[in-house]
Formats: structure tokens, sequence, C-alpha cells
């Protein structure tokens, strides 16, 4: 409904896998997993809400659909949020504490090697990750594996919980596929 959509679309499609958009509620019922894209989390919650789609979407995760969030997404996965708007809420599935545009506001974007666990292959185990007003972790619960920090802050930004991955960075925009390939192995193991 808002974000990078076209990016996750053109990554996935790098990858050979079959991908169409997603924003109404019959459209979610006929897709195997979805990626929930970087772009701004309150704007995204108002038109899930709009759209009647926030709680088939829960359902959904909840239901043990593998979905993947990237920024704005790891916010709306997490099940919770520190620094919401006034009545924002997420769809949870991870059990994470996330804090809202953490790293700072859109001139303080920057970029990061972040090195990745259990994501191998070119250019190496650290990842050029893209941090814009991006979210970070503050705490992990049971059952969370913490796939990558922020090197010089520390900070947990990337996180996988069973068919549930999510990252504080955008991945759609470095051309780097590793990551929507871990994401679509996720997705082929479960079908």
């Amino acid at each position: 409904m808002q974000g990078d959509v076209v990016e996750h679309l053109q990554m996935l499609s790098a990858l050979g896998a079959r991908s169409v958009t997603v924003r109404r509620a019959g459209e979610l019922a006929a897709v195997d997993a979805l990626v929930i894209p970087g772009g701004e989390s309150t704007t995204m919650w108002k038109l899930a809400v709009a759209f009647d789609m926030a709680e088939p979407l829960r359902k959904r995760i909840s239901g043990g659909m593998p979905a993947f969030g990237s920024c704005a997404g790891m916010i709306t996965l997490a099940d919770r949020l520190v620094d919401g708007v006034e009545g924002q809420e997420t769809l949870g599935g991870i059990n994470m504490t996330v804090r809202r545009n953490a790293f700072g506001r859109q001139v303080d974007s920057f970029e990061s090697e972040v090195p990745l666990e259990g994501i191998a292959g070119p250019p190496g185990p650290a990842y050029c990750a893209v941090f814009i007003r991006a979210p970070w972790v503050e705490a992990v619960g049971g059952q969370v594996e913490v796939l990558g920090t922020e090197r010089t802050t520390g900070r947990i930004v990337a996180v996988r919980q069973g068919p549930l991955l999510a990252t504080s960075f955008h991945p759609e925009l470095t051309g780097d596929l590793r990551i929507h390939e871990l994401f679509a192995d996720m997705v082929n193991r479960r079908s």
C-alpha cells in the first residue's frame, strides 16, 4: 500500500520468484508469503486499517505465513513499539521491542557494513546496509535469532523468528540479493 514495493519486486524477480502486489484482503489470501516494505510506518498502519487489511494480515502472520519486513516493515512485525505515534499499532509476530526512527531523521541516513550471521556469499559476510530514518531493536525475547548488529552502535538491525524475517535497513536498495535469497529459501522450505 505504501513504501518500496517496486524495489522488493525487482529483487525477488532477480531471484526467479513470482511476486505480486497485495492491496486487498482477497489478494492476501492468494499469496504464500509477504514482504512488508520500507516506507513510513504510521502511514502504512493507517492504510492497513482504512483498507481493512490489519486483521487479515495479523491472522495470516499469526497462522505461520512467512513475512519479511524491511525498515517500516520491521516496525510492523514487532510485538512491541517504542516512540510510535498515538494510536499506532503493529501486526506483531516477532518477540521484539523496536524503537521508531532510532537512528535519526532523514538527514541522518547512512550506510554501514553489517556482519550477518548465517548469510554467506559474495561480497563476503558483511552486508552494506542502507539506513533511512531506521528503527533498531531494543530487546528480543525467546526464539528470536539475532542475524546482524550495526558495527558502530552495536544495535540489533536484523532478526528472524520462525517464518518471520526483519531488517531495520533497506536491502531492496542495495542490489545485494542475499537477504531476499534468505527469505525466498525460508518460503520454499515452508511450501
